[in-house]
């Protein structure tokens, strides 16, 4: 299980929020999409992967996962089933800052949608 209060590195924080500047869509909302676009492009986390955790946005887990919050945890604990709290949570802020390159750039919602 992921654990209760999660949080992202700095970099992929900025790049949410400027984002949302651009979009109106919510970072914990653009967190999802790219979570599941990494997982369907196929990446997979690696020990390598894992970078300190030092965005200051810190939310509970059910305000960064709304309703994707079960299958969220069970695609992890699928795809790395040895890995538990804080390992989980690295494992879900590496798959976000993976999925959000290829979104990170739009300037309009109309753009943002036409690439999903």
């Amino acid at each position: 299980m992921l654990p209760n209060r999660m949080q992202l590195t700095k970099t992929v924080e900025e790049q949410l929020k400027r984002l949302k500047s651009n979009t109106d869509i919510t970072p914990n909302v653009s967190a999802r999409i790219a979570f599941f676009r990494s997982v369907e492009s196929g990446f997979t986390f690696t020990e390598a992967d894992e970078k300190k955790l030092d965005g200051s946005l810190t939310l509970d887990k059910i305000t960064w996962l709304g309703e994707t919050q079960l299958i969220t945890e069970q695609v992890l604990k699928l795809k790395y089933p040895k890995l538990e709290g804080k390992a989980l949570q690295s494992a879900w802020a590496t798959h976000v800052e993976d999925g959000i390159a290829a979104l990170r750039n739009h300037k309009a919602t109309s753009s943002f949608i036409a690439s999903l």
